[in-house]
């Protein structure tokens, strides 16, 4: 009997902590039961204990709240999990100072999406130019006709001298008066600018829907280019026309034409111009307004003699052509009674 014993006590043990076991909840951090977790270490009677000491007044509460704020806090890190990509914030501009009340609120920025630089290189050869008129030239198109607007610069060296190319349109029904016009079918038509560079290798600053070049010759040619160039949609300040001249307003001018194509404005224009006339114009650039003390002896242009501006007139004796400027105003000019038509593609930024 007594060497069972020891076998009975031990199932006895065994079957105790089992039952304890199975009696005491299941610990988890993250969900709340009837178990006391006290953050208290011990008890002393009836007095709480903190550590190795006993608590001191307000002491076992502080501990507390320590320990239930770093806890809040790490389930809170391992609850998110971190993203690999980082997000930028979104932009607001802050409130408008001057919107009438009730309007100053942060607002989202647009998006403003500006023209892409394209550049390309290439070598190709000439064929028979398919416009009507120039059956006997030769043509290498560089950038296609577009709907857009095409601004920027070619460097080429080529077989023979060559001329460059721009073509503004196709032009509205009517709008061809005169001034030089590129079509293949005479239903679509093209103010054409032709730029006479005559040179086996260059570079050229453009702006227009197509760009070629052309040689006014039967033999073909080979031609290699570098050309960078962007493509706009029309705004205010870049955009193709056709106008018709009207009497200049400024004193002085008044028996001359004029055809405005960027209006005055505070700010100044930088640019490219390009032009096809029904006669040779001048360009027309204006700086200011000017205190009209300021006016000894330079060109200056005025309508009501109050507002004065600086006057830049270039006469490049041609009727088609491109213009690198800078102004607040820009027109093109005859001083001639008669009017003109002038069709244009300017690209403009102030």
């Amino acid at each position: 009997m007594s060497s069972k014993l020891p076998v009975v006590l031990f199932l006895i043990v065994v079957l105790v902590a089992s039952v304890t076991v199975a009696t005491l909840p299941v610990a988890n951090a993250l969900t709340r039961n009837a178990f006391n977790d006290s953050h208290t270490t011990a008890r002393f009677g009836n007095s709480k204990v903190c550590g190795d000491h006993i608590c001191a007044p307000g002491e076992h509460e502080k501990m507390s709240t320590e320990l239930n704020t770093a806890q809040r806090n790490a389930q809170a890190g391992r609850a998110t999990t971190p993203s690999t990509t980082p997000t930028a914030p979104a932009q607001t501009t802050p409130p408008a100072q001057n919107m009438p009340q009730g309007q100053n609120m942060p607002q989202t920025m647009p998006t403003m999406v500006s023209p892409m630089w394209t550049t390309k290189t290439g070598t190709i050869a000439s064929v028979q130019d398919p416009g009507q008129g120039h059956e006997n030239h030769q043509l290498a198109v560089i950038l296609p006709p577009s709907d857009k607007i095409y601004s920027g610069v070619i460097s080429w060296t080529s077989s023979e001298p060559l001329q460059i190319v721009e073509l503004t349109g196709p032009l509205g029904q009517g709008d061809d008066k005169g001034q030089p016009i590129w079509t293949t079918d005479g239903k679509t038509k093209f103010a054409l600018t032709l730029g006479n560079v005559n040179q086996t290798t260059g570079s050229f600053s453009f702006t227009g829907n197509a760009l070629a070049v052309h040689y006014p010759y039967p033999s073909p040619f080979t031609v290699s280019y570098a050309v960078s160039y962007m493509e706009s949609s029309t705004s205010d300040m870049v955009k193709t026309g056709t106008l018709t001249s009207v009497q200049d307003p400024g004193q002085g001018h008044e028996s001359h034409q004029l055809a405005l194509i960027l209006p005055p404005s505070d700010k100044p224009y930088h640019g490219i111009l390009t032009y096809s006339a029904s006669e040779p114009v001048q360009l027309v650039s204006l700086v200011g307004p000017i205190d009209p003390a300021d006016k000894k002896g330079q060109l200056v242009y005025t309508i009501d003699g109050k507002t004065w501006f600086a006057l830049v007139f270039v006469d490049p004796g041609a009727a088609m052509g491109t213009w690198e400027f800078s102004g607040n105003a820009l027109a093109v000019h005859t001083m001639h009674t008669t009017p003109f038509q002038v069709s244009y593609t300017v690209d403009a930024h102030n």
